[in-house]
């Protein structure tokens, strides 16, 4: 908790000075997220939401209708500058194809930050606020990699991506995970192209329960003895789990996931998960936030963690079962933490 202490300290400094309910009272801002309905995107707009009210920001939320639905995103953007929006929030499902709206935006003089997902490229924003996606999957494929000991020489694994249209996040957690199990990544600016024959195969999942279990289903039919699946959140894990049950090999499987949610967490307690990598939807929202609100009042903009090209909102291991070189927190302190 220590970190995310220091991360809401620093936060305070992104205005130039602490900012409390007398920001200018005409200040609006946006939130636009992939859905309204995956638990981390509900954290994110209660924290947006929260921020937003304490500061007297007037704002404004938008969600596509499902992860991939990258229209209705352009069109929550055109909405925002038509309405004088000072900045907009916003986790984009096709990072690439965004891009020219977000530049209207900026040209417009909105700020623009994205949560979550950095843009390609990652300057198309005005900033970043976002876990080290790359890190989340290396902590869950050291870890993997280290459960399984001198088995994962021998690994059979399954990969339930995101979207077709590969996403950053989707990528960065994709090839984290790779990395972080041992395997040679092939482009790493895209997930499929690896030539390591522990690799069965990649499906995607739309990040949801329902397309998880497809996922899962297809790669079984590929190789029924998959026995690791990386999932790119908890939503496909628990897709995968049913998936699994069906055929009597939810026992024996190993799945790890990202996200930190309060079910999530619960998965992970009750061993449907072996472990996944926390993030903090909240306060990337809560900051964002902060960020609009400092760009109303005196046209700053936020400043990146040093050494990188976001600002890092931190990631934790959660699991049961450490590993010897793998930090982690185990469920009790997960749940402390989690989001819902």
């Amino acid at each position: 908790m220590k970190k995310l202490l220091t991360l809401s300290t620093f936060a305070l400094a992104i205005g130039g000075a602490t900012m409390s309910g007398q920001v200018l009272a005409d200040t609006s801002a946006c939130l636009i997220t992939k859905t309204d309905t995956n638990p981390f995107f509900v954290k994110m707009k209660e924290g947006a939401t929260a921020k937003a009210e304490e500061l007297g920001v007037s704002l404004k939320s938008f969600a596509g209708k499902v992860d991939g639905d990258h229209e209705s995103q352009v069109a929550a953007i055109e909405t925002c500058i038509a309405d004088g929006a000072k900045g907009i929030l916003i986790t984009a499902s096709d990072t690439k194809a965004i891009v020219s709206s977000v530049q209207q935006a900026r040209d417009a003089g909105l700020l623009v930050i994205a949560l979550d997902t950095p843009l390609e490229p990652i300057d198309s924003a005005d900033a970043t606020f976002a876990t080290d996606n790359f890190l989340a999957g290396e902590l869950i494929g050291k870890w993997a990699a280290s459960a399984l000991g001198a088995e994962a020489a021998n690994a059979k694994i399954g990969m339930l991506d995101l979207a077709v249209s590969q996403p950053s996040v989707g990528v960065l957690r994709d090839q984290g995970f790779l990395q972080g199990f041992g395997i040679d990544l092939g482009d790493p600016n895209k997930w499929g192209d690896e030539d390591d024959a522990r690799i069965v195969g990649n499906d995607v999942t739309a990040g949801n329960e329902e397309g998880g279990r497809k996922a899962m289903e297809n790669l079984l039919a590929k190789d029924p003895m998959i026995n690791v699946v990386y999932t790119i959140n908890e939503p496909a894990a628990a897709g995968a789990y049913e998936a699994l049950k069906s055929i009597g090999r939810e026992g024996d499987v190993l799945i790890v996931s990202v996200d930190g949610g309060c079910p999530g967490v619960q998965n992970v307690a009750e061993g449907v998960i072996g472990a996944t990598s926390q993030q903090y939807p909240l306060l990337m929202a809560s900051l964002g936030i902060e960020a609009i609100a400092a760009w109303a009042k005196d046209g700053s903009k936020p400043e990146n963690t040093p050494g990188k090209d976001f600002f890092d909102t931190g990631v934790a291991l959660v699991t049961d079962k450490p590993v010897e070189g793998v930090e982690s927190i185990d469920t009790q302190v997960g749940t402390d933490r989690c989001w819902g």
